[in-house]
């Protein structure tokens, strides 16, 4: 079996380090670039979101790799990409590959996680949870660490006394850990990478403006979708927060386990008022984020969505109201094939520079 899976983010470091463990030969697909989303865009459905077009451009790269066995995460509440799984495999098969699909779904009780683990007896070719539990914790585990090291990335980067010095010490570690092979060394290098971010010299004092990333998870964990706007924004001597991560949709899906605790009932509290019912992919995790941002003094937020997102929509229309009665600017940004890098950075510039003569005037 050589098995594959799209990328979002760093989130295939810990799929990687997992599948190894259970002793499957694991097929990386290609960081995901203009020919992925080129490849994806002429087989996919033509109003289908970008998210959907990437993940299949990255399944077709495997495949040309070697890659039968494909994984899928699978989406919670009404959102599309629960159907992903299913519409690309049909895709996959009309092309004429001979592919086999898994798909892991969330879990919200522990029958789920159970069911789960069955998916991974496929891929390790045995029934043993002895095997197969230890295996999915340490693949938690790592989505843990992975995101703890890009919090400090994110914290470091627009503090950092030489400039360039955090991008270099993360493309080391990229090139580290592709390297690695399962949990252990995937592990170490983590650690060691993160004590190296310790040492990079800061200035600790220098005031920065404060950004929070709210919208659909796909579009801000995937640095191509989003033109790498982390690093770009970090770079431009901005701390950015994450509104979502892997860690903590993860910790959302656990969080009826006594020893897991999510801010999930935070989010939907402050969103309460102005969207108080899911209705599908993070849109109330959009609203109720953008009010904690305003109540935490951030300066601003920046809205990612795929163009045709109906759950991201929504809250787009509610965004502006929060924008008036919290008085904080919101910047949305509509993702898809046709986004063009040049315009998309000169409203981010011009957003951070709105964002500093606010603040410039409000110290005065």
């Amino acid at each position: 079996m050589k098995i594959t899976f799209p990328l979002m983010g760093n989130m295939y470091i810990a799929l990687k380090a997992v599948f190894e463990e259970l002793g499957a030969e694991v097929i990386i697909p290609p960081k995901c670039n203009k020919r992925t989303l080129e490849l994806g865009t002429l087989h996919s459905p033509e109003l289908i979101c970008i998210p959907f077009k990437i993940t299949l451009g990255n399944y077709l790269e495997s495949i040309e790799k070697g890659a039968d066995t494909l994984f899928m995460w699978g989406g919670s509440d009404p959102c599309r990409i629960g159907y992903y799984n299913m519409i690309q495999e049909e895709i996959l098969n009309t092309l004429g590959y001979d592919i086999e699909m898994i798909c892991g779904e969330p879990f919200k009780n522990l029958k789920e996680i159970k069911s789960f683990l069955n998916k991974l007896s496929k891929v390790s070719n045995t029934s043993n949870y002895f095997k197969l539990l230890p295996a999915f914790i340490k693949g938690i585990k790592l989505i843990y660490e992975i995101d703890e090291f890009d919090d400090l990335v994110i914290k470091t980067r627009p503090r950092e006394m030489i400039k360039g010095e955090v991008d270099k010490l993360y493309s080391k570690f990229e090139e580290e850990v592709n390297g690695a092979k399962g949990y252990k060394e995937t592990l170490n290098i983590i650690r060691k990478k993160k004590e190296e971010l310790k040492n990079v010299l800061i200035d600790k004092n220098k005031q920065v403006i404060r950004i929070g990333i709210v919208g659909e998870i796909y579009t801000v964990l995937e640095p191509y979708i989003n033109l790498d706007i982390i690093k770009k924004l970090g770079n431009m001597g901005v701390e950015v927060h994450r509104s979502v991560t892997s860690s903590e949709f993860i910790k959302e899906q656990i969080d009826f386990l006594p020893f897991i605790n999510s801010n999930k009932e935070e989010v939907h509290r402050a969103a309460e008022p102005y969207l108080n019912t899911e209705i599908g992919g993070h849109a109330r995790h959009t609203i109720g984020n953008t009010v904690l941002y305003s109540e935490k003094d951030f300066d601003g937020v920046i809205h990612l969505l795929p163009f045709t997102c109906m759950p991201e929509i929504v809250a787009q229309s509610i965004l502006p109201t929060i924008e008036k009665e919290k008085n904080i600017p919101v910047l949305k940004l509509i993702l898809d094939e046709m986004t063009g890098e040049a315009g998309y950075s000169t409203r981010i510039e011009a957003f951070v520079d709105l964002l500093q003569r606010k603040k410039e005037a409000y110290t005065q």
